[in-house]
């Protein structure tokens, strides 16, 4: 964990055939909790599990090629296993002798670990059953962090609210380690 910034970390085991619903409504939560700027709420029903989201084009532009890049990352993985990374930050003017300019300067990052498992027809039910309780715990982890002292200390002074975000947001995917584009 990096003692400059929280970093919020959310394990999934997942089916194959719900892993891109799941990712969408995990990383959806995650924006829904921290975005700034004035916010459609949207709903999704994932295993019974009610996640809160965004219903914003660009958001959910966004979060759509990042699932895609996930999922692509993954089917080349024999270990099945990948982590999506979303980093904030805010644009702070360097402070260097020989370089003029912003750079951005990270103030939170949210890692969702996953692993897609192919569970047999017998035990489906339970496997469902374990993935609802972990989103409910996800929710639950978000919620906390959000609106926890240092969930709230660790977001920067708002200078810009004309947009969804005031701050940069990187999505990321890694599978094996590497990044994927």
């Amino acid at each position: 964990m990096n003692a400059a910034y929280p970093t919020i970390t959310i394990d999934l085991v997942l089916d194959r055939l719900q892993t891109r619903e799941v990712l969408r409504a995990v990383l959806h939560a995650v924006l829904f909790h921290r975005l700034f700027g004035t916010v459609r709420p949207r709903t999704f029903e994932v295993l019974d599990v009610t996640m809160p989201g965004v219903d914003d084009d660009g958001m959910r532009q966004r979060i759509e090629d990042t699932v895609g890049a996930f999922w692509k990352g993954v089917e080349g993985d024999a270990n099945k296993r990948g982590q999506i990374m979303v980093t904030f930050s805010e644009k702070r003017q360097r402070k260097t002798w020989f370089i003029m300019g912003e750079e951005e300067v990270p103030w939170e990052q949210w890692i969702i670990n996953a692993e897609i498992r192919q569970p047999s027809e017998k035990d489906r039910q339970r496997f469902n059953a374990d993935l609802a309780g972990t989103l409910t715990k996800s929710l639950h982890t978000m919620l906390a962090h959000a609106s926890s002292e240092r969930g709230r200390a660790a977001v920067p002074l708002i200078t810009d609210a004309s947009s969804i975000s005031p701050f940069p947001i990187k999505m990321a995917v890694k599978v094996g380690g590497v990044e994927v584009a």
